[in-house]
């Protein structure tokens, strides 16, 4: 079987368009593919330098806190335990000798347990079940209300930004509790649950409308937050009722 010239121009000519039909594929398929490779690494980098401002932000406001709370402890616990050794050193007699020393080594545990506070390190030791119920206690023993703590985690091990982000969002939780809800009873829950950690803070006080605009930048940057660590945040709020706020971390 023979082919016409014509016949074999117009195959060659359709070969040729083919190829470059499918070069041209090819080429725009290498394309697509660098520029979703390029908004993917774009992605990658505003995240890292979104992840790592919000920890300088956290770092900053536990350091902030920490000042405040070393300076109150100051002014009232190693105040008062410096004004009683004073009196009890005034004393001539060998009993308020040794209770002078004695008082005088309490000083200087405070002192030392205070200056670790001053940067972050405690953040590594403490453990987070620990550092809860230790803010409870100081709200509790406050007169402030009663307060409770449940947890099933015995062992837990988190990534010090995962403990930095938690730590500071509790805090700013019972902040604003202590501020606006007039609550009678704290509620907290540390719970591993579903290969996450589950974190409930609850109150019983005025409540709010959580749809007012108003309160919501507060919330945003509590979710914001969460979010950076691969969290979730989810709040109710009842007026009259209380407040309940879920915080949920996955384990990687």
């Amino acid at each position: 079987m023979s082919y016409e010239p014509t016949q074999i121009f117009f195959i060659v000519l359709s070969g040729i368009i083919l190829m470059l039909l499918m070069s041209g594929f090819i080429i725009v398929m290498v394309l697509l593919h660098r520029q979703q490779q390029l908004r993917n690494h774009q992605k990658m980098d505003s995240l890292r330098a979104e992840y790592e401002k919000t920890m300088l932000k956290v770092e900053k406001e536990i350091q902030d806190q920490t000042l405040s709370f070393i300076g109150q402890e100051l002014h009232d616990n190693l105040g008062q335990i410096l004004s009683l050794t004073k009196l009890t050193l005034n004393s001539p007699d060998e009993e308020s000798f040794s209770e002078g020393k004695r008082l005088i080594n309490h000083a200087i545990k405070e002192v030392r347990s205070l200056s670790k506070r001053l940067n972050l390190d405690w953040v590594k030791e403490v453990k987070l079940q620990d550092f809860i119920s230790n803010e409870l206690q100081k709200i509790e023993a406050s007169g402030f209300c009663k307060t409770q703590f449940e947890t099933n985690v015995e062992a837990l091990t988190l990534d010090q930004d995962k403990k930095l982000v938690l730590i500071r969002i509790i805090q700013e939780c019972l902040n604003n509790i202590i501020k606006h809800a007039e609550p009678s009873v704290i509620y907290i829950s540390l719970m591993e649950k579903n290969d996450a950690l589950s974190v409930t803070v609850k109150d019983n006080g005025k409540g709010f409308d959580a749809e007012d605009k108003s309160k919501g930048m507060g919330l945003h940057n509590l979710k914001s937050r969460i979010e950076t660590i691969g969290g979730t945040l989810n709040l109710s709020s009842i007026i009259g009722i209380g407040t309940e706020i879920k915080l949920l971390l996955p384990f990687e």
